[in-house]
């Protein structure tokens, strides 16, 4: 927003205000020389970006689009911050995951920068009577520990109180949370998690533990689920709203209950969805403890995790990128705590290199680039507003639907739940399947001849409940598929690419199908004849005037030379001999599958 100088200089004063109407004037006259003939706010429309959950995200947003107050930092709505004074003091909390008993991993990431530990514990994780070994040597008053221990959350978070009091840690300095979740753990198991022990170590914090919560609100299932940033919202009041009715009726009052809840989400490469997803989360829980009757109790507490969907097992490098942007939006959102998953975490155990990046990208953040000196640095942008007031509508609503199920635990059991959250996803994976959602390193700009980076393998997580799915899994498909190929063959399946006239005709389309079918693993070929190719099929690349003049001559030709399959590079059209086509915003997976089938690679 603009604040004028001192001295009331306006420096666009002596400028006429410019109509909205004229900007949408200007827009239609450059959409008007590409083809499109469309005038006012269609002009605008043609340019907006259709987002899930039915919101879209406008070329253009002024001070007409309004959105409620957001308030200070510190004070409901808790929009702009929890805590008055956010990160400013020493940035957010640096968290790192640990699934295995590794106790010198642990200090050398405490002795570098992460400032908490969540410890994986249990059935998948590190065994429990592990956990004083793993914890050797760490300061149990500095560094907070979170647990995350499923089926064994009762007999992890007994261990660790044990170890608080063997180490002659005063009660009131224990920080950190023993991680009860049981709807998040039936949403992995698909088992019914038992209530009871929860609420019972949430009254055991409560009246002897202040700085130590028992309950984890963890809307990863859902999000890994392939649900939608609303989805991920709604799923989370839900559980939250159920977790305080339990912890009431055993006894906690409102304001305690609300206090023993941390909350859990991701963060994507989508920066400002994450932005406004973090923001509308503060508001909406706000508002379910006003309406609880504890409106200053409603602070949410917010562990934000870099998303598990966005890593790729191929050119995994790349991933480092993505959880860097990721990163830079949950700290601009105002996350408490941070996690920032190793760039390998899709292939394995990470190694000492990845942990040390996945630490070391909050720490550039916090202390080289400043991030946490601001307070809610995208607050009073028109479009971060707008999208927080949007988003938080649209997870109200979903919030609402599973009450209507008759709450998270009824949605979970009935399927419901499941169902919506895979229509979404299905949604998203004709998306990833067109390459409309672009996947870099593995629908876009894939390397076949990367050397493939290998890890040992992780504990295999919880499963029996909602899938997990991941934006790369498709082409990892067709990619493995691939592999095997040159495994047994000694080769990878190729195909020719037949250019037509100059390069400047070319080049475009030829670089199209290029990058299309390395996506699927398959190696295209230029150079040389169809013949001394090695291939079995070819795809056509030049101009749409020289396919006029040339594309049937040519496909004929390379029939006769035993081209099996022909494809064109383009918009569909009438040409003989021509097979099928591939252009931009078709089924690359379809495509890549059937092309696959047809080449006897399985």
């Amino acid at each position: 927003m603009t604040v004028l100088p001192d001295d009331g200089l306006e420096l666009a004063g002596d400028f006429p205000d410019v109509p909205h109407e004229q900007w949408q004037r200007l827009v239609a006259g450059v959409l008007r020389k590409s083809g499109k003939e469309v005038e006012g706010a269609e002009a605008e429309e043609a340019l907006s970006t259709a987002l899930e959950d039915g919101l879209r995200t406008r070329p253009l947003y002024t001070a007409h689009d309004t959105a409620p107050e957001p308030g200070l930092p510190g004070f409901a709505p808790f929009v702009r911050g929890g805590r008055a004074e956010g990160n400013t003091l020493g940035g957010w909390d640096v968290r790192q995951r640990h699934a295995v008993a590794d106790g010198g991993a642990v200090l050398a990431d405490l002795e570098n920068g992460v400032t908490s530990l969540w410890l994986a514990a249990g059935e998948g994780g590190i065994p429990v009577p592990e956990l004083g070994r793993v914890l050797d040597g760490v300061h149990l008053d500095l560094a907070p520990v979170v647990l995350d221990a499923g089926r064994e959350t009762e007999p992890a978070a007994r261990e660790l109180l044990r170890l608080y009091a063997e180490r002659g840690l005063a009660p009131e300095a224990a920080r950190g949370n023993l991680g009860a979740d049981p709807l998040g753990q039936e949403a992995r198991s698909g088992q019914e998690g038992d209530v009871a022990p929860a609420a019972e170590l949430a009254r055991l914090c409560a009246e002897g533990y202040p700085g130590l919560r028992a309950l984890t609100v963890d809307a990863l299932p859902y999000h890994e689920a392939g649900g939608s940033a609303a989805q991920e919202l709604g799923c989370s009041l839900a559980t939250g709203v159920a977790y305080l009715r339990n912890l009431t009726e055993a006894g906690l009052s409102v304001e305690q209950a609300c206090a023993q809840l941390e909350f859990r989400y991701a963060a994507t490469a989508d920066q400002f969805l994450t932005i406004a997803k973090l923001r509308a989360a503060r508001r909406l829980w706000a508002r379910v403890a006003e309406v609880c009757g504890a409106p200053r109790a409603g602070a949410q507490l917010q562990h934000v995790v870099t998303s598990p969907v966005m890593m790729t097992r191929r050119d995994p490098w790349v991933n480092m990128l993505r959880t860097t942007i990721a990163t830079l939006a949950a700290g601009a959102g105002g996350a408490d705590s941070v996690t920032v998953l190793p760039f390998d975490h899709a292939l394995g155990l990470p190694d000492a290199f990845a942990r040390r990046i996945a630490r070391n990208t909050s720490t550039i953040l916090i202390e080289e680039s400043h991030l946490s000196r601001v307070i809610d640095p995208a607050g009073g942008s028109w479009y971060v507003e707008r999208l927080t007031d949007e988003l938080a509508h649209a997870g109200w609503e979903f919030f609402r639907r599973i009450e209507r199920l008759g709450g998270q635990a009824a949605a979970l059991r009935s399927g419901d739940l499941a169902q919506d959250l895979a229509d979404t996803w299905q949604a998203r994976r004709t998306k990833l399947a067109k390459r409309r959602e672009p996947v870099t390193g593995v629908s876009e700009f894939p390397y076949l001849a990367e050397k493939p980076v290998v890890r040992e393998s992780a504990p295999e997580p919880l499963s029996g409940g909602l899938p997990r799915v991941r934006r790369d899994e498709e082409f990892e498909a067709l990619r493995a598929r691939s592999d095997a190929h040159l495994a047994a063959t000694g080769s990878r399946p190729r195909i020719f690419l037949a250019a037509i006239g100059p390069a400047a005709a070319h080049t475009a389309r030829l670089t199209f199908a290029s990058n299309l079918f390395q996506a699927g693993g398959i190696e295209p070929v230029t150079d040389g004849t169809f013949e001394d190719s090695g291939a079995t099929e070819a795809v056509l690349c030049s101009s749409d005037a020289l396919y006029e003049e040339q594309a049937e001559a040519t496909a004929r030709a390379l029939k006769a030379s035993g081209a099996r399959h022909v494809f064109l590079a383009g918009r569909p059209g009438q040409y003989p001999g021509v097979d099928a086509y591939v252009f931009a915003g078709c089924d690359a997976v379809a495509v890549l599958s059937a092309t696959l089938d047809r080449m006897g690679v399985s």
